[in-house]
């Protein structure tokens, strides 16, 4: 039996290589990058940044929310990565770093204020790297629960 709580799907706008996962007015504090960084995610700034191939453009984002640690997709995902992060407002979303989505993707914090667990995978960043796509080549998953940060 599945623990999802929603799932949404949009496109989010890139700029710089890059989208965030952050509160509107907060930092995040506590967020961690975990051992085996791949270049996927950097922390810092008070943000989790994803870094992207494309230069410009959009990419389509999935949000799932889970009431506990879910099992890893099955899906054919080229990088994953893990994440703590502490949602101080309860507003944790993905956001673009300059322009705001057509359509808002789920909160991430959907318990409210308090630390999360985020999995987020990624295909297709290798496409059309450093380009302006005109149609979307690369594709994330997000994964959210509620848990404390990982120690290690």
């Amino acid at each position: 039996m599945s623990d999802e709580v929603e799932r949404a799907n949009g496109l989010v706008p890139v700029q710089y290589h890059q989208f965030e996962i952050r509160d509107e007015e907060e930092h995040l504090g506590g967020a961690r990058r975990e051992r085996g960084h791949d270049g996927l995610v950097d922390v810092t700034h008070g943000a989790v940044t994803v870094l992207t191939g494309i230069h410009t453009g959009d990419v389509d984002v999935t949000v799932a929310l889970h009431a506990s640690r879910p099992r890893p997709d099955s899906g054919d995902w080229q990088e994953i990565v893990e994440v703590s992060a502490h949602s101080a407002s309860g507003d944790l979303m993905v956001r673009g770093l300059m322009d705001d989505l057509d359509e808002e993707l789920p909160v991430l914090s959907f318990r409210g204020p308090g630390d999360y667990r985020l999995r987020i995978y990624a295909r297709g960043r290798d496409t059309a790297f450093d380009l302006a796509p005109d149609e979307v080549t690369e594709w994330y998953l997000i994964q959210a629960w509620p848990a404390p940060p990982n120690k290690e």
